[in-house]
């Protein structure tokens, strides 16, 4: 019997039976007075286990009470439902704390919104991109923290099929892809991704695109030129062999620039070179005196200033590639009866290989974009060098697979140097030999 009025009818009908038989004994008052005295004891047991339901109800008590006789079955289905909804909420709980601690994990930014804009949470990301702090800027709409006029026309607009590319006002130029997401019971998601770099890279393909076309359209132009004078007007032979000459030179600095394009698709691509190959420093730095001295032609200084005992681990053609370019720029802009100094210093705490000349030098505020490819200093003979504009970034990718730093440092008409700089773990001891005649 768990029905509750079963119950009740029962117990009436066994209070009655003791009060009939009073009466019977003792006459009819007695009977319904004894009635009376256990109907009341009944309700104030029915009272005190609503006093302490209610109590419990009201927050007052931590627990559900016990209680006794069919009030028993009825607290222990209560109990049983509060610890299964306990069980429940507490299982939520972990969900939602995964959930933000998950959220909050997140490299991009995630903001919830209300919705009239306003902040209710964000992760880290978000604070960080968005500059948000969210024990201070909940409840605050989007639009009075993220103050880009085109942010604010982007929310007001509500046209959100598409992300917005934004452009952080903060110092390290940070851009963002933002975009607000339809969310539960009228809220939105407004979510943000770092795409600076992407930016960045989609700027240089295109500039590196252009560059490579301007680059070839000079001796293009000037070939074809050339190739449509040999065709159609009748030359001596002294003349046709100058225009031969002139076609073939372009001919060959386009063979230069797509080598060197190469070289630095090579650079990129290819795994880090390993430690065990032991390249010999003395050799290699002969080698790198040998090609400058062919490529000045005597019209300059050229001096070796090197130490014995230690030799590099690496790739021997990347670090002969961007020791020679970083000499042959010497040269080409250093004027004739200058001088060009290559210094090797080495020890057990790191090695450096430095170019110093007397050449023209470089502006300050050129310096930190000398190795972006196709970067030339306007001096009116940049070109006229000989050069492809993608020596110094050939030496900066050939140097970063090695670990290394370049330096530049550099003073108009006073010449310039440019600095490898090695880790101690791509240096070790060269083997016992004679003194190298090129370092003599």
């Amino acid at each position: 019997m768990n029905d509750p009025v079963v119950r009740t009818l029962a117990a009436i009908a066994l209070l009655a039976v003791p009060a009939l038989a009073a009466g019977l004994i003792l006459g009819p008052a007695w009977g319904w007075a004894v009635l009376s005295l256990a109907l009341a004891a009944a309700l104030l047991s029915h009272a005190h286990h609503l006093r302490l339901l209610a109590r419990w109800a009201a927050g007052l008590a931590a627990d559900v009470p016990e209680g006794r006789g069919m009030w028993q079955d009825v607290l222990t289905l209560l109990y049983r439902r509060e610890r299964a909804e306990l069980r429940r909420r507490r299982t939520l709980a972990r969900l939602l704390a995964r959930s933000r601690r998950a959220g909050r994990a997140l490299p991009y930014g995630m903001a919830i919104l209300d919705a009239e804009h306003r902040i209710l949470w964000c992760n880290d990301s978000s604070e960080r991109q968005l500059g948000i702090d969210v024990r201070s800027d909940v409840g605050q709409p989007i639009v009075n923290l993220v103050r880009q006029p085109e942010f604010v026309r982007y929310v007001a607009a509500r046209d959100f099929s598409a992300p917005l590319a934004l452009k952080t006002s903060r110092d390290d130029g940070l851009i963002l892809s933002v975009q607000l997401v339809p969310y539960v019971e009228s809220q939105w998601l407004l979510l943000s991704r770092d795409v600076t770099q992407a930016t960045r890279l989609e700027t240089m393909r295109r500039d590196f695109v252009a560059n490579v076309s301007h680059e070839l359209r000079t001796p293009l132009t000037v070939l074809i030129g050339f190739l449509e004078t040999v065709r159609e007007l009748k030359l001596d032979p002294g003349r046709s062999r100058d225009y031969l000459n002139l076609m073939a030179e372009q001919g060959r600095r386009m063979q230069r620039i797509i080598d060197d394009l190469l070289t630095l698709s090579t650079l990129e691509s290819a795994p880090a070179p390993e430690h065990d190959e032991r390249v010999d420093t003395a050799l290699l730095l002969a080698r790198v005196l040998g090609d400058a001295q062919a490529l000045s032609g005597g019209r300059h200084r050229i001096r070796l200033d090197a130490e014995e005992g230690f030799d590099l681990l690496g790739a021997e053609s990347e670090l002969a590639s961007a020791f020679g370019n970083l000499a042959s720029n010497a040269i080409r802009y250093t004027p004739a009866g200058g001088e060009v100094r290559l210094v090797w210093r080495a020890s057990r705490e790191g090695a450096i290989f430095a170019v110093e000349d007397t050449g023209i030098g470089i502006e300050r505020e050129h310096i930190p974009r000398l190795t972006e490819r196709f970067y030339r200093v306007d001096r009116g003979r940049s070109r006229e060098s000989g050069g492809t504009g993608l020596g110094l970034a050939i030496v900066k990718h050939a140097l970063a697979r090695h670990q290394a730093a370049l330096q530049i440092e550099s003073e108009p008409g006073r010449g310039s140097r440019f600095a490898a700089r090695f880790p101690a773990r791509r240096v070790v001891a060269a083997p016992a030999r004679r003194k190298s005649e090129a370092l003599g």
